[in-house]
């Protein structure tokens, strides 16, 4: 029997940050994680996935600039050379996370699968009995995959399997518009990869305001096939790949081939399989222990739950902030204290960029009209994006009329990465729509966008 103060399940970044805070507050902490080591964002998420966007992005603005009067011939695409690239820098993005991990000593780790046997009770895989007076569950996401796409069989890909190819393939069907399906979805587009993408009642990436949606789909459908909305009949294995039968927009059954099929259907907790029902955790209908978001405490217990585990905002700087506060409970039990959570901020990385933060769309239709000013913003009449040739998207912002201050706001554009941190930073101030008026504007800027976004919101907030 192995005996210890706080046991933290997951190495990931939630994990990492839960172990380095409890770590302030005792020496007898264990890591338990049994690979492999390296972060979801790095190994198959953020990092990989950004490598391909960038040598996308590459090969399309070669191809548009024939719209400034310069034209780029014989652009070649070594699908083998993209690939090899992506590995190249994503293992060295892993090793620096495993390189930040040599502070650990060894005895703090346990690279073994565990389970629960009782609330303070973890059983290894070998045997071995580990009692911990208190316990993070950080033990992040993997692909959820329905179960009809797995007819696809071999040819089925998660993001996972993707940056594992050789080469790039012929064509690929991709099952989800989400971050994942977008981001992916586009760049093996602009690689030369013959794709198709299907999704299931109108649903966006992380978008929820109907108006700055249909701009997105109009920008994304414009560029490759996209049904956001898909009748699909059957998924097949066949001796050429994949074929898919679906319903075109005219309602006729279609029958596409694909080499491969990209299940972009989102991320599961791995939660399943950690004997949860051996203890007096009370678990929802998809077996996450019932939690307080501002804690991070599963019910009244000396358990915690940080990062994808938990489902909540299922973001690497959400993992990162919920592990400093689930360490931080963990280790100061049971004196327990709410942590800061910074304004809500998400970026998809596709042409137009997406970005949503603050108060969601979907709340704010949840008060009063006498409350809420709303204002949008296209980038068709924006001098910067006609200047860059970049013109799709638009933005929507929406404001308190009482105080006058900024809530949050959603935006489809070019690289909207930027002005959606400078709104997410002002909402994280508390500033008013008149204050952020007063702030300067070069010229010519997307930020300038911005600012007309913002006197529409001001003139919206006085009548």
């Amino acid at each position: 029997m192995r005996t210890t103060e706080i046991a933290i399940i997951g190495a990931g970044s939630a994990g990492l940050n839960a172990y380095r805070q409890a770590r302030k507050y005792s020496d007898s902490v264990v890591l338990i994680d049994p690979g492999p080591l390296g972060t979801t964002c790095a190994r198959v998420g953020c990092m990989p996935s950004k490598l391909l966007i960038a040598a996308a992005d590459s090969a399309w603005h070669a191809r548009q600039a024939t719209a400034f009067g310069v034209t780029v011939s014989d652009i070649r695409i070594d699908g083998k050379a993209v690939l090899e690239r992506v590995r190249q820098y994503r293992d060295r993005f892993v090793d620096n996370v495993l390189k930040g991990m040599e502070a650990i000593p060894n005895a703090d780790q346990i690279h073994q699968r565990v389970r629960f046997v009782a609330d303070h009770r973890l059983e290894t895989e070998s045997g071995e009995q580990i009692e911990a007076q208190r316990i993070v569950i950080a033990t992040g996401s993997r692909p959820a995959i329905p179960g009809f796409l797995r007819a696809a069989e071999d040819r089925l890909l998660s993001n996972d399997d993707l940056f594992e190819l050789d080469t790039l393939p012929e064509s690929v069907v991709v099952f989800g518009p989400g971050v994942i399906g977008l981001e992916l979805g586009q760049a093996l587009h602009r690689l030369g990869v013959r794709i198709r993408m299907f999704g299931i009642g109108g649903a966006l990436g992380p978008l929820q305001d109907s108006e700055v949606r249909a701009s997105a789909l109009k920008a994304f459908s414009s560029e490759y096939p996209l049904d956001a909305d898909a009748q699909v009949d059957s998924v097949e294995r066949t001796d050429s790949g994949v074929t898919v039968g679906f319903k075109d927009q005219s309602g006729t059954l279609q029958n596409e081939t694909f080499e491969y099929l990209l299940a972009a259907t989102g991320r599961r907790p791995n939660v399943d399989q950690l004997g949860l029902e051996n203890t007096s955790l009370t678990l929802d209908d998809q077996g996450i222990p019932h939690f307080d978001s501002a804690t991070l405490q599963c019910g009244d217990s000396a358990i915690f739950i940080a990062g994808d585990a938990n489902n909540h905002l299922p973001l690497l700087h959400e993992a990162s902030d919920e592990g400093r506060i689930a360490g931080n409970n963990a280790g100061r039990y049971p004196d327990l204290r709410t942590g800061h959570r910074t304004t809500p901020l998400a970026v998809v990385f596709s042409d137009p960029q997406i970005a949503t933060l603050g108060i969601s769309a979907s709340k704010i239709r949840q008060y009063k009209p006498d409350q809420i000013a709303c204002a949008s913003f296209a980038f068709s009449d924006q001098a910067r994006a006609k200047v860059l040739n970049r013109t799709e998207g638009m933005m929507k912002a929406w404001a308190d009329k009482h105080s006058g201050k900024l809530l949050g706001a959603e935006l489809v554009g070019p690289d909207v990465e930027h002005l959606a941190h400078l709104l997410a930073w002002a909402v994280e101030q508390k500033l008013t729509v008149e204050r952020l008026l007063e702030m300067p504007y070069y010229h010519p800027v997307l930020e300038e966008g911005v600012r007309s976004l913002l006197r529409d919101l001001k003139h919206a907030m006085e009548h």
